[in-house]
């Protein structure tokens, strides 16, 4: 069971969501705007949003970004728009997973569901590591999710802290992009601007650069590893 927000101003579509969620065990909360989407996730503390992108009083993309300024809630776009550019950039804003309208409620089901697993922490397998992953002067608490580096904490978003941690569980291991777009973004397929874009957030905060790579090191076409400065 999780708490959901609704973002929706169409009153069919919302009451038809509602009306799911909630016959699926969820508690669901539903505004109409964005401005009262901010209000409710700066109040109360929900799972996951869905949201819809042509709000009457702001852009649903804006919104996103002003979303991923005051949480990290897990948000699924549910959109019309079927622009490929345009959905990059929403993954890139900070979406975690999108549903192109009309869709099923089985469809918005397992998206919810795989979004869900990333955000409490689960791995292959349906079990969060317990174990503390140290590589160099990197530490990661999967289980805790809670990271790292010289002993200072990092202030990590969500998916900066799942890609971190995928990668520390192998260090010196070469992941590929397509293995990290299905494991970390739960996405059979995407762009890779999508992994560059946040492995460039990544790398700031671990204190290097593409150019100068500490822990982070990228094999051109054929993945990323992380490993122990040598």
């Amino acid at each position: 069971m999780a708490s959901v927000l609704v973002v929706e101003d169409d009153q069919f579509v919302r009451s038809a969501l509602i009306r799911h969620l909630t016959e699926a065990s969820h508690t669901v909360r539903s505004v109409g705007t964005a401005l009262e989407a901010l209000r409710e996730v700066a109040h109360i503390g929900f799972d996951v949003v869905i949201l819809d992108l042509g709000l009457p009083d702001l852009d649903g993309a804006e919104a996103l970004k002003m979303l991923r300024g005051v949480t990290d809630v897990p948000v699924i776009i549910a959109t019309a728009r079927d622009d490929e550019a345009e959905i990059v950039r929403l993954l890139n804003d900070g979406a975690d997973d999108y549903l192109t309208k009309p869709f099923s409620v089985e469809h918005l089901s397992a998206r919810m569901s795989a979004v869900l697993r990333r955000a409490r922490g689960a791995v292959a397998g349906g079990e969060a590591p317990s174990g503390v992953v140290r590589v160099g002067g990197l530490t990661v608490d999967p289980l805790r999710r809670r990271a790292a580096l010289d002993g200072v904490a990092l202030d990590l978003t969500r998916r900066e802290f799942d890609l971190l941690a995928f990668l520390a569980g192998r260090p010196g291991v070469v992941v590929a992009r397509r293995e990290l777009l299905a494991e970390v973004w739960q996405q059979s397929y995407g762009d890779d601007q999508t992994i560059d874009v946040h492995l460039s957030w990544l790398r700031r905060k671990l204190g290097e650069t593409a150019a100068s790579p500490r822990y982070l090191h990228t094999l051109r076409g054929v993945g990323v590893k992380l490993e122990p400065p040598r």
